[in-house]
């Protein structure tokens, strides 16, 4: 008798429960009995290897293959739930696009070479072209994507075995503004709250995040509860503003004359805490004459936005016990960013909103463990938020390493855009990728082009070609991924949790952690800088000790104890008890000179491109819940894949019908910089008269190469959300 089983749970695709049973069901075609199959001989506890909400997994593994995924039903952040992405992880631990071997470009043609080859290769180039053109021609792009382990031992070997610090990672395109934000206001990066704070807050605002779309999970935290107010502020009628009970459709780009508004009437109508602002901030003066640009009629002239409903959301803030600020890309990805971020703080100083419950403004992260990057690495600031620029900093951070401090920078390095920069003006020469895919990703494709064209040699360490940028490298390294090693990642609310393998790697692919200390190893600086190590646990208990005592203290938690306990958050010093909700500035002492945050006086300014008669439509690009950054996984998901296969472009009816073009339609989307053809039309409401909006998930239909090459000018973060374009049918003369 054959049974044809049906492995397809359909709960998995329409719901957020968790669905993946110990059993699948079949009916034998023959016979009509309903028979059961066991789906995995274990279960492995995991970390979703997808965005920053940091659900706990478990990967079913049967025969040595990962066959299903469910929700780790103790994981204090998803509480046994799960998003379709995270539902269906599995598919991307065995799919035809993985890379299984080193390629080496000879004769213009990638080829197989062992890994000998490939890494001797590596730092023979990268080291002829450091000794030709100085130690900074060497530019490294990594990610948010690797486990800590990797991102504090890839730091180490980049600024202290290359020693170059034009080092950086895909989340200065996207988190860079709320670091620098931070910084500015309470003198150093984390989030001050977490997810328990949304729940238990009287009113939380939402700004630029579309939390049903991006971090579907973080919904169950917004549920209602009498005396609950949600205010989404976005320009769409989001899945996330159709939740709202106050829905802000602000003009983009307007959302800091919002804020400062806001605050004007919190100070005109002494909705403040006095006590608070002269207890632990400095500017308040300053910042109430600034203010007086920001009176109601103006600032409703600048946002679209009535005077009635602005001064609504004021005292809707104003007066409540506990106000939860939470922002992602939409105030993010702008070239007033980290002005943005400071002005959110504002608020949370001016009414005494931090460091208590339902009180905070949190910055809600974009990947699975951009926190991790944050902490441990060399971009931004030096391990365990050390300043570059803080004599004192470096010695101790030379001290803990056995190091000499003169071979750490007195400022930054570049960032991702100006490395980018710096290989169009042929001052970066090499560059390594790691894990990124920006030849979807990066705005502006041409100036991009042109930057790669340029080089001596590039390296792109991935897993998974072809992809747009390991077709252009000159070596690809192949890496395990999420699943295939073990190691920890950090969430937006700094909850440390476990990531463990679940199955072997592909081929000869390698985990990065082990492709970082075999560079080393021929670089000829293992010893020195990675002295003992052999596995994830022994970076993280260094880390451990560098973090002692600083901001992100991870001294009290270790390996043994996320296996017992399960996943918590930092601050937590080695001795101390594990709290059950983590908050910083409890004590509202900040990580200033003077212990005191300051409020920043941050002034709105159009956006750097308006649309004209030329280009007449504001473009806004952003996630869909299906898919992740470039697809490199995901389209590999059948499921996901089905519900969303390829772009659109949204568009409000009546501007649609002026140009005569009708849903379903294939347009080009044009901007000064070049075209993106043949995307799909979807006329709704849900965009206003005069904007559009399109996924930037695609390479086929790249929305990148209308973007435009412009930049925050602290944080470096790019403005993917408002160009000018133009729209017409695929096929028709400009």
């Amino acid at each position: 008798m054959k049974l044809n089983w049906r492995r397809t749970n359909f709960k998995q695709i329409i719901g957020l429960d968790n669905l993946a049973e110990e059993y699948s069901y079949g009916r034998s075609e023959e016979t009509g009995y309903t028979s059961a199959k066991k789906i995995a001989d274990q279960w492995i506890p995991t970390t979703c290897g997808y965005c920053s909400v940091g659900c706990g997994i478990e990967v079913g593994v049967r025969d040595g293959k990962a066959v299903a995924s469910r929700a780790h039903a103790a994981h204090p952040v998803n509480r046994g739930k799960l998003c379709p992405k995270g539902l269906s992880e599995h598919y991307i631990l065995d799919t035809e696009n993985r890379l299984k071997y080193p390629l080496l470009k000879k004769n213009g043609k990638l080829e197989r070479v062992t890994w000998n080859e490939a890494l001797t290769t590596l730092v023979d180039r990268f080291r002829g072209v450091q000794n030709a053109y100085g130690a900074g021609a060497l530019g490294v792009i990594s990610t948010g994507q690797l486990v800590t382990e990797e991102f504090y031992a890839l730091g180490k070997l980049i600024q202290l075995g290359f020693g170059t610090s034009n080092f950086d990672g895909n989340t200065t395109l996207c988190m860079a503004s709320a670091v620098s934000g931070y910084k500015q206001s309470f003198g150093s990066d984390g989030a001050p709250g977490n997810y328990e704070d949304m729940e238990q807050a009287d009113v939380v605002l939402l700004i630029g995040a579309n939390v049903a779309d991006n971090h579907p999970i973080l919904c169950q935290y917004l549920d209602k509860r009498p005396g609950k107010t949600l205010v989404v502020a976005d320009p769409r009628v989001s899945k996330t503003a159709m939740m709202a009970d106050l829905h802000l459709p602000l003009k983009p780009r307007s959302d800091l004359a919002l804020i400062n508004g806001i605050a004007h009437v919190l100070i005109e109508c002494n909705l403040i805490d006095r006590e608070y602002i002269a207890a632990h901030t400095t500017g308040f003066e300053e910042l109430r004459a600034f203010l007086n640009n920001y009176r109601p009629a103006r600032v409703a002239q600048i946002t679209g936005l009535s005077e009635e409903l602005i001064l609504r959301t004021a005292l809707l803030y104003g007066r409540a016990k506990a106000g939860f600020i939470g922002w992602t890309m939409g105030v993010n990805h702008s070239t007033l960013g980290t002005a943005t971020v400071s002005a959110i703080c504002n608020l949370a100083l001016l009414t005494g909103n931090i460091g208590r419950t339902g009180a905070a403004p949190f910055s809600i992260t974009g990947q699975c463990n951009a926190m991790g990057t944050r902490e441990t690495g060399f971009t931004s600031s030096m391990p365990g938020y050390r300043k570059f620029d803080d004599a004192q900093d470096r010695a101790e951070l030379a001290g803990l390493l056995g190091v000499d401090e003169a071979r750490f920078p007195m400022k930054r390095g570049l960032a991702y855009p100006d490395i980018i920069e710096g290989a169009v003006a042929k001052r970066i020469r090499a560059l390594w990728i790691i894990a990124t895919n920006p030849l979807v990703s990066y705005p502006n494709q041409e100036v991009l082009r042109q930057a790669i064209s340029n080089l001596d040699f590039l390296v792109v360490q991935d897993a998974y070609h072809p992809t747009p940028t390991t077709e252009l490298a000159d070596l690809v390294l192949p890496a395990a991924i999420w699943g295939e090693k073990e190691g920890t990642f950090t969430n937006s609310e700094r909850r440390v949790s476990k990531c463990n393998k679940a199955v072997e790697p592909p081929g000869e692919a390698k985990s990065d952690f082990e492709i970082f200390l075999a560079v080393a190893e021929r670089l000829g600086c293992r010893e020195e800088l990675f002295a003992g190590w052999t596995q994830p646990e022994d970076a993280f208990n260094e880390w451990r000790g560098v973090s002692r005592g600083r901001l992100c203290d991870y001294s009290g938690i270790s390996y043994e104890m996320l296996a017992r306990d399960g996943a918590t958050q930092w601050p937590l010093a080695e001795g101390e008890e594990r709290k059950t909700a983590s908050r910083l500035y409890e004590d509202g002492r900040f990580q200033t000179a003077d212990g005191k945050a300051k409020l920043i006086c941050a002034d709105w300014a159009p956006f750097p491109e308006q649309p004209g008669d030329e280009f007449p439509f504001v473009l806004n690009t952003g996630r869909t819940v299906e898919h992740w950054h470039t697809r490199t996984k995901t389209r590999e998901v059948p499921i996901l894949e089905r519900l969303s296969p390829r772009a659109w472009l949204e568009m409000n009816p009546r501007d649609a019908k002026k140009l005569g073009l009708r849903s379903h339609d294939h347009v080009d989307v044009i901007s000064r910089r070049g075209r993106t053809r043949g995307v799909e039309l979807r006329l709704t409401e849900i965009t206003a008269p005069g904007q559009v909006f399109m996924p930037f998930h695609y390479q086929e239909t790249n929305v990148n190469e209308v973007t435009q090459s412009a930049f925050d000018p602290v944080s470096r973060e790019p403005n993917y959300k408002q160009c000018a374009v133009n729209v017409e049918r695929s096929g028709s003369t400009s």
